[in-house]
């Protein structure tokens, strides 16, 4: 077996609302050999994971999947389901996972959710290569070992508590959730409304209060200016000062480097000088300059501060364990490393106590050995600070802390000018007010995590992750800007750019996606395809917009779903034959699943406009369960009346009119006459790219008077709609370019061209390589049935086919139309087929030219109209 093609979906997709992997896996020689003639292979399997026999896999009930082995079932199955059981495993709640066969029989496709995109990967190699092992019998030794790197991995690359808590409050109010990077980096909200978060740093986290914080020294001294008791304190690079000013201040002293985080590098209540010596070089690891502070007797707290409020409290305690008068220090601390509270970092509410220096200086201080045996109940302290991190647990005191110390804590944070800030107190108890305690300020925190909050080892739990969505996202203030998005077969492109010319027309910043680039607003800021997941993104990402308008392809929804969440309108245009034969979509019931996608992942509030005139739209309507707007050119489309006379609303065409029915009343828009995109009705493709946007356009709310100033300010040419119907006038004939690239849009344009007066038709023709031979020798035959002369080109992106096979079949298919062969040339250059074609037109003559490079095909056309000027000129001369 070997993988042949991996794709990731980071969001919803054709497979799943949930992020998936498709891996297409070739078989080889096992393609049709199930597991239970594989000798050995079920035994070995469950050997190494054991835990797939509490699969229930289709049959419903434990054990399901097991039962299946010994009957037999194939070999993706087998790799669908330990992909899924090595993630549960790791600790990922994971359960969809589906293998069907491609177009190619040794071929299947093995689709599984995953919650960790990197190690979702490797688990999807390390599958295979188990598989694989167990066919030919042989022992995976480093399976294990495997495992636990991919719990390694699992650990370092997942998100924090931190993020984590944060990211699932957005997502239960519904705030969409964009994560940027392989980092924590997330970004809640979409456009202008987005807001950036890492751990518990916001955006509107300051980088200067950051850096105050971080400098342990300079915030003592902003607190102290304040009157905020601090401890006494000195900063030096050097052994000797610190030593000389811990003799000016006295014992018991504290150690920590200037710079540093969860309490590393830190050494308190020292008394003597040898351990001054050591906690400094422990220091020096993590800074350059280390701080020594006069020790605070008492408790210790975390305060915590958002948006100068203070939201949570929590009593920190340093690491230790119990004796029992059994078991030695070091043993007593394995044992507790086995409670299942505690992980690996931050993996889980607590962390496992690691033996290391600083804890072996704090014992020997004690006189305490990691061999020897504490008493029966003896508590024995293993670190001086109370982090989490180090081991700490925390115990919720919100409800308890006196109003003075909550009061001291926010004018820390304000001092600093932190939004969300961790302010450390030592103080004898958080009760009573510190400052008749003695006690003190010891650090105000950055970034402060908010796992001890969420998860205390006693005391009520602190969703504090809301009072931090809440600062970002007060009450009704908007998190997502509206969003269209637009599929189809044929229209899409024009569809996409009118609803944006309608909003544009009613103010609003507009980010969009085409087949030809990004837009912001008229501004193009990137060229090319960009009808996918990643485009989409990155107009999400964009602060400037203010409503994203999404052109979205069959090829991206494919290789990566959806770009964003949920879209408040969703629209398909039609459904038609093109691409059939790629990415295992053969029939149009299959493209119409694909592109369904679009209109399923619709907001509950907002709507699908589908096509009442395709019948696929109308089968794709039947499944939804949002709201629904309907467009036909046919008033009396049956579907369409039944659908109004149910309260249903409604765009359609009428005497010539598009004409808006709310679910009660019908609303004249605007005559088609004053539409210019459709040529005075012409255009008949473009009517219903027309209704559609005004489907979309009414189902955001659009007022219709905004609607019908968009649509006549909408025309057809570089500006508002580039490559689509474009009509130059050249001397005494017409040029006109478009982007039809199937049959169904090759015979749209040329109905269009039937209606038009002309002398010849003159076709540059061409098609895509990846369609098959069948749908481009139709357009071959379509051409030569309705073109004068015919100049066949090939695209420069050859896709599927080597160069001169699409112009063989489309020569094939003129030749089947009976064309006169002396009228079909090939000239695979596209520039050189329009120029061409251009220099053979007579008067009246019309040149339709299907592109795939639409500057190259524009340049050439003023190029040649030059050149014909020229010769003209030169003419006129020689004449006189």
């Amino acid at each position: 077996m070997k993988i042949q093609n991996l794709m990731i979906y980071n969001g919803r997709n054709v497979y799943s609302h949930k992020p998936c992997i498709r891996a297409d896996v070739h078989l080889e020689e096992y393609t049709d050999i199930p597991t239970c003639d594989i000798p050995n292979f079920n035994n070995l399997l469950l050997e190494y994971i054991p835990t797939l026999s509490e699969h229930k896999c289709c049959r419903g009930y434990r054990g399901g999947f097991v039962d299946r082995l010994y009957e037999g079932t194939y070999l993706a199955h087998v790799v669908e389901h330990v992909c899924i059981e090595i993630q549960n495993i790791l600790g990922y709640d994971v359960a969809f996972g589906k293998a069907r066969q491609t177009e190619h029989e040794d071929v299947y496709s093995i689709i599984f959710e995953y919650q960790n995109r990197s190690i979702a990967e490797e688990i999807v190699y390390l599958s295979v290569e188990l598989a694989n092992k167990l066919c030919r019998g042989v022992k995976y030794i480093k399976f294990q070992e495997k495992i636990h790197k991919l719990k390694d991995m699992a650990i370092k690359q997942g998100l924090g508590p931190s993020t984590l808590a944060i990211k699932t409050e957005a997502q239960n109010r519904g705030i969409p959730v964009l994560h940027l990077g392989s980092g924590s980096l997330l970004q809640l909200g979409y456009g202008c409304y987005g807001k950036r978060v890492q751990a518990s740093i916001t955006e509107n986290t300051g980088c200067i209060p950051v850096d105050i914080a971080c400098d342990k020294d300079l915030t003592k001294e902003l607190l102290s200016i304040a009157g905020i008791p601090v401890p006494w304190g000195y900063t030096a690079k050097h052994l000797e000062d610190i030593l000389d000013y811990a003799d000016r201040i006295g014992f018991p002293v504290v150690i920590k480097p200037t710079h540093g985080n969860q309490g590393k590098g830190v050494s308190l209540d020292l008394t003597e000088k040898d351990q001054i010596i050591k906690a400094f070089h422990i220091a020096k690891n993590y800074c350059e300059s280390v701080l020594i502070e006069k020790f605070i007797e008492g408790k210790h707290y975390r305060i915590l501060v958002v948006n100068g409020q203070m939201v949570a409290a929590a009593q920190r305690i340093a690491a230790h364990v119990v004796g029992n008068g059994k078991n030695t220090l070091r043993e007593l601390i394995e044992i507790e490393n086995q409670n299942p509270l505690r992980g690996e970092g931050h993996e889980k509410p607590l962390t496992k106590i690691k033996i290391d220096p600083v804890m072996e200086l704090l014992l020997k201080k004690k006189n305490i050995y990691l061999d020897e045996v504490p008493r029966e109940d003896e508590v024995v302290y293993l670190r001086e600070n109370d982090n989490l991190s180090t081991g700490g647990i925390a115990i919720d005191v919100t409800n308890q802390i006196h109003p003075q110390n909550a009061e001291i804590a926010i004018n820390a944070a304000n001092i600093i000018g932190l939004d969300v800030a961790g302010v450390d107190i030592t103080t004898k108890d958080i009760r009573s007010p510190m400052v008749t305690d003695h006690g003190a300020v010891i650090e105000v925190n950055a970034a402060p995590g908010i796992r001890m909050h969420h998860y205390p080892t006693q005391g009520r739990q602190r969703n504090v992750a809301k009072y931090i969505v809440d600062s970002l996202f007060p009450q009704d203030h908007p998190c997502s800007i509206p969003i269209v998005s637009v599929t189809g077969t044929n229209g899409k492109t024009t569809t996409t750019r009118i609803i944006g010319r309608i909003l544009r027309e009613k103010g609003l910043k507009v980010g969009m996606t085409t087949t030809d680039g990004i837009y912001i607003d008229d501004t193009c800021i990137m060229k090319g395809d960009t009808t996918g997941a990643l485009s989409a993104q990155a107009v999400l990402m964009d602060k400037r917009v203010e409503v994203a308008v999404f052109e979205t392809a069959r090829g991206g929804l494919i290789k990566k779903g959806l770009g964003y969440d949920l879209a408040d309108v969703g629209i398909v245009t039609n459904i038609s034959e093109d691409h059939l034969g790629i990415d295992n979509i053969n029939t149009l019931e299959q493209l119409a699943h694909v592109k369904a996608l679009v209109v399923e992942a619709v907001r509950k509030t907002g709507y699908a406009v589908l096509n009442a005139d395709d019948p696929y739209c109308v089968e794709i309507g039947k499944n939804l369960s949002s709201h629904i707007i309907y467009f036909s050119a046919d008033e009396n489309n049956l579907f369409l009346r039944e659908h109004m006379k149910a309260g249903g609303k409604a765009v359609y065409l009428k005497n010539n009119t598009l004409c808006i029915f709310d679910s009660q009343n019908q609303q004249e828009l605007i005559c088609l006459t004053e539409v210019p995109a459709t040529l005075g009705g012409l255009l008949y493709y473009n009517i219903k790219n027309c209704l559609a946007a005004v489907a979309g356009t009414y189902a955001l709310g659009v007022e219709p008077s905004i609607i019908s100033k968009g649509l006549q300010h909408f025309n057809n040419g570089s500006k508002d709609n580039p490559g689509r119907f474009e009509l130059y006038d050249i001397n005494e004939f017409k040029v006109i370019v478009d982007y039809a690239h199937n049959i169904e849009g090759y015979r749209e344009v040329i109905s269009v061209l039937k209606k038009m007066n002309y002398n010849r038709l003159i076709g540059v023709i061409g098609v895509p390589g990846d369609r098959s031979e069948t749908s481009t020798v139709k357009i071959g035959q379509l051409c030569g049935e309705n073109f004068h002369h015919v100049i066949i080109k090939e695209d420069q992106e050859k896709r599927r086919l080597n160069r001169g096979e699409v112009s063989k079949f489309l020569k094939n298919g003129c030749q089947i139309a009976n064309i006169n062969k002396e009228n079909v040339e090939v000239e695979f250059c596209e520039k050189k087929a329009l120029q061409k074609a251009m220099l053979m037109a007579q008067k009246g003559d019309i040149v339709i030219a299907f592109y795939e490079d639409y500057d190259s095909m524009i340049k050439t056309i003023e190029e040649t109209k030059s050149l014909l000027g020229n010769q003209k000129e030169t003419s006129l001369m020689n004449n006189a």
